[in-house]
């Protein structure tokens, strides 16, 4: 039974976690060759503020874009 991840910053609608959900589980059922009910497909969502990249949170990544 395979198990996937995905770690997001949040920000994207349900429609578009519903399409990565449903892009990765064919993804999986077709390069693994396992039967779509064994698959398991997980998203975490990060808020920006708790997630840094370069030193800097995405949260002040994304405030110092829009102050220029």
């Amino acid at each position: 039974m395979p198990l996937i991840e995905v770690t997001l910053a949040e920000g994207r609608t349900p429609d578009q976690l519903r399409a990565l959900l449903g892009d990765v589980h064919t993804a999986v059922e077709r390069s693994l060759e396992v039967p779509g009910p064994s698959i398991r497909v997980i998203i975490r969502e990060v808020p920006p503020e708790h997630w840094l990249s370069g030193g800097q949170t995405l949260a002040e990544k994304a405030a110092a874009a829009t102050s220029h």
